[in-house]
């Protein structure tokens, strides 16, 4: 490998530009750097005042730029597609936990609608610190590029970078060091990166760096949703580096720092009280749900079609506990008090081409200890650590990667892949070698790998095509929606989280609507008037946190002692009041209330859908999930839950199960399920102002304020 000094004797200046920087003013810059790769141009946009009061920042400026920037028939691949990167007012902040956020938006290789993926690290905050609200990035080098943002000397270089590697846990620590004027100002410096699979699939993903001054090292956080690492090394870009003087107490400059300080306290007193009996988050992170889900028949085994098994006390969050660095600040943003960015210290690889190395595993997190092991078969800790770091490094979303393995393990036991089209990889459920061993063949583009990398709905189309298998069958078990794959909780016995995953406007990610629990455990939304209630309020609430810069774990993780005696106990009331404390200290609008929140989101949510409408989707036909979201697809499937199937038979269709066949009682269920997930479309759309098609009304878009020309253009012939 080069030396940092033979990296930059390499590097070739493009073009490099000045910039006048000025402060933030109540959390926003109001300028956008646009970089184009393919002419190598940089330039300040201004932010029209417009775009600042109907999108906010966050996904909402990464979406309206894409809009802007691209046509109805723009390709994921054409240079003229977008990577935008936005944090949004209150991103940045130090005073409260999870501030940290920036969305990411693109045109996705995989769904061919936007995409957005939220995402931690310092990149965001940092670039908002820079001088700049959005980065917006279009065009196609010839070579590989790296670009620069110079947030100290305030310039922006865009240079060849032919010798730097590709790898993220590699070039994101080289990049540091390089930027770096020594080890303390390491923690000045964010980079973004992929990893050499992101050249080879469609589900490559980006990494955004943070440094642990603990550890001395850097780490890396996930924009993993959509394939948008795949576009950022279509456009040949090696990394983006951002560099700042510091961070200091107020960068945001925001009009009440001491009501932020008051809530930020506040809630630091419930994370150190609560956390332990709670979620136990600054101990196991996100993983502390192995067992949870588990528990309630949620965790998705063998491709979706067990919510439990008998090896899972082998992933207990007390084991995945035992391989958790303790006792260090796991935040990956300054002044984080949840701590749940859990690491794997000093961890031996035994595979692929790093075998050998001792490196940090950042993780697993619930979804890559599902991903990467219950929903293969797989009940292995060091199997699924190892597949997270290699996934993280080679760029690949760890989501898209289980989920794809799902679909091929049950195809290969089903007959529709065998040794010879899979190139003599056995991949039964369980077989971790041989999913080990396809992991490394996609990082490297070869053999079955540069079939795997394509994702579900490619793969059902491709073995349809050539008559591998059974198409509807293949349909029910490919757990994709809108070409996106599903993110890792059974909700077969949930009809809102079915609508809350093929809902979405992106596809079936956990990040919109999370309602199992409260439709399912505690019954809290029992009609389909409170579940499309249930699917208005909270997608839009969650949308919030990816317009201001937010991550959502520190609303309903830990939870205020009292929490259970409110009106509105799954809303968290008292930390929706901390947001819009927070959101009004920050910019001084302090006609914002809790309502208003929820506007800003659906001004930015119905565009989300109208610009999927733009393009081609966006109607009810694309809102239709796999059948296995919704019941058994196979006759073991039934015969595991046949207690509950027959129960719900009798009690609620009035069908007595009895004397019948389990291939009858299947065809009952699934018409009863198919029905009541078409009426639950009917309330969701009605709730949230779209006509029976799923477009959004006129007279809805006029009463948010955005009955913009350029959206009523879209829409007007589709109101029927």
């Amino acid at each position: 490998m080069a030396t940092i000094e033979e990296m930059k004797a390499a590097h070739k200046s493009l073009n490099t530009w000045n910039y006048n920087w000025k402060a933030l003013d109540k959390g926003y810059t109001d300028k956008i750097l646009y970089i184009n790769v393919g002419s190598s141009e940089i330039r300040e946009k201004q932010v029209p005042a417009e775009m600042k009061k109907k999108f906010i920042g966050g996904k909402g400026y990464g979406l309206r730029l894409l809009w802007d920037a691209t046509k109805p028939n723009t390709k994921w691949d054409d240079p003229e597609n977008e990577i935008n990167i936005s944090s949004g007012p209150i991103g940045g902040i130090t005073q409260y936990s999870g501030s940290g956020k920036s969305l990411v938006v693109s045109i996705s290789p995989q769904t061919n609608i936007p995409i957005d993926s939220n995402v931690g690290g310092f990149f965001g905050p940092f670039l908002k610190f820079a001088g700049f609200d959005a980065l917006e990035i279009q065009g196609k080098a010839e070579k590989d590029v790296i670009v620069f943002i110079d947030g100290v000397n305030h310039k922006v270089e865009i240079f060849e970078a032919p010798v730097e590697p590709v790898d993220s846990h590699i070039l994101a620590a080289k990049l540091t060091e390089m930027f770096a004027d020594d080890e303390k100002d390491k923690r000045n410096i964010g980079v973004i990166s992929t990893g050499i699979a992101a050249d080879h699939s469609l589900i490559g993903m980006l990494n955004f760096s943070f440094y642990d001054a603990r550890r001395k090292e850097v780490r890396l956080k996930q924009a993993g949703r959509g394939g948008i690492g795949t576009v950022f090394r279509n456009k040949k870009i090696k990394a983006v580096v951002v560099k700042i003087p510091g961070v200091k107490g107020d960068l945001n400059n925001v009009v009440d720092l001491a009501a932020i300080q008051e809530r930020g306290k506040r809630f630091n007193r419930e994370m150190r009280d609560l956390d332990e009996s709670q979620a136990q988050m600054r101990s196991k992170g996100t993983a502390h749900l192995t067992n949870v889900m588990s528990d309630y028949d949620l965790l998705p085994v063998n491709n979706f079609k067990y919510g439990t098994s008998e090896e899972a006390h082998k992933i207990h969050s007390d084991i995945y506990k035992t391989f958790f660095t303790q006792g260090v600040p796991d935040g990956c943003w300054i002044g984080c008090n949840m701590s749940c960015t859990k690491g794997v210290d000093n961890y031996l690889l035994r595979t692929g081409p790093y075998a050998g190395s001792k490196v940090l595993v950042d993780g697993p997190e619930y979804e890559s200890a599902s991903s990467l092991g219950s929903i293969m078969g797989i009940f292995n800790p060091d199997f699924t650590i190892e597949t997270n770091f290699y996934c993280d490094t080679y760029g690949i979303c760890t989501i898209s990667w289980g989920t794809i393995m799902g679909f091929l393990m049950e195809c290969y036991e089903n007959g529709i892949l065998n040794d010879e089209r899979t190139g003599g990889l056995k991949l039964n459920f369980g077989n971790a070698d041989a999913a080990m061993d396809l992991l490394h063949l996609v990082a490297k583009g070869e053999g079955f790998g540069k079939v795997a990398g394509l994702g579900v709905r490619k793969l059902k189309e491709l073995f349809a095509r050539n008559g591998w298998g059974n198409e509807q069958f293949m349909t029910d078990i490919g757990m994709e929606n809108k070409g996106l794959e599903y993110s890792q909780y059974v909700s077969k016995e949930s009809l809102a989280q079915q609508g809350g995953y093929a809902m979405t406007n992106k596809g079936p990610q956990h990040d919109e609507a999370w309602l199992i629990f409260m439709d399912m455990v505690n019954n809290q939304i029992p009609t389909f008037e409170k579940k499309a209630e249930a699917l208005h309020y909270f997608p839009m609430f969650r949308t919030w946190f990816g317009l201001q810069g937010l991550c959502k774990l520190p609303w309903n993780d830990v939870e205020p002692e009292n929490n259970g005696e409110t009106d509105e106990p799954a809303k968290v009331p008292e930390h929706v009041d901390n947001y819009v404390t927070i959101y009004r200290s920050v910019t001084g609008d302090m006609s914002f209330d809790k309502h208003e929140m929820i506007r800003q989101s659906e001004r930015v949510y119905n565009f989300q859908r109208i610009f999927n409408i733009r393009r081609g989707y966006g109607l009810r036909k694309h809102d239709a999930q796999p059948y296995r979201a919704a019941g058994p697809v196979t006759k073991e499937e039934y015969l595991s839950r046949q207690d509950r199937y027959d129960v719900q038979m009798k009690e609620i269709l009035g069908i007595d199960p009895a004397g019948k066949s389990v291939e009858e009682k299947m065809a009952i269920t699934r018409e009863y399920r198919l029905d009541r997930y078409e009426k639950l479309l009917d309330a969701v759309y009605l709730r949230r102002g779209w006509t029976k098609n799923g477009v959004p009304k006129i007279e809805h878009l006029k009463a948010l304020g955005m009955d913009l020309p350029e959206l009523i253009e879209v829409v007007k012939d589709l109101q029927d």
